[in-house]
């Protein structure tokens, strides 16, 4: 019988105390809308820890973590996200990640002697870096092994 692969996408939002949560895509797409029904209680008035997980899946079963990508989020008082925020973090973090090529790609003439990393240091504000136990166990939680209350 022939195997079937494929990826799937999601969010793990972390407490202050590790505890980690499911978030439906569907769901973050509603909070980058600013909907109003999107709120999260839980994190109100916080500045949460975020992990964006793409999974490696064989016959619907998670295999294999392929990326992940940490992120932080800060919520209002009544736990509505702040998109423009999250929205302008991840355009400073792409435009980081795309400088090297761009730079390479400019004249010679053109490169300026000072280095203007200012979208870099922006960038990396944006982010955080779990500890070796922690990553151990948002993998676990993205394959399945760990159980995630759903938000």
């Amino acid at each position: 019988m022939m195997e079937i692969m494929g990826l799937s996408y999601g969010f793990l939002l972390l407490d202050p105390h590790d505890h980690l949560y499911r978030l439906p895509v569907a769901q973050f797409d509603r909070m980058l809308s600013a909907a109003a029904t999107a709120r999260v209680p839980r994190f109100a008035g916080q500045r949460v820890r975020a992990v964006g997980v793409h999974v490696q899946l064989i016959d619907r079963k998670p295999t294999a973590v392929v990326r992940v990508s940490f992120h932080l989020l800060s919520f209002d008082r009544t736990g509505l996200l702040d998109a423009q925020a999250y929205t302008q973090a991840e355009s400073r973090r792409a435009a980081a990640a795309l400088a090297p090529a761009l730079t390479a790609l400019s004249p010679a003439r053109t490169r300026a002697a000072v280095v203007d990393a200012t979208a870099d240091f922006a960038a990396r504000g944006a982010t955080w870096t779990p500890s070796k136990a922690l990553a151990r166990l948002i993998e676990a939680a993205a394959l399945g092994q760990v159980p995630c209350e759903r938000l």
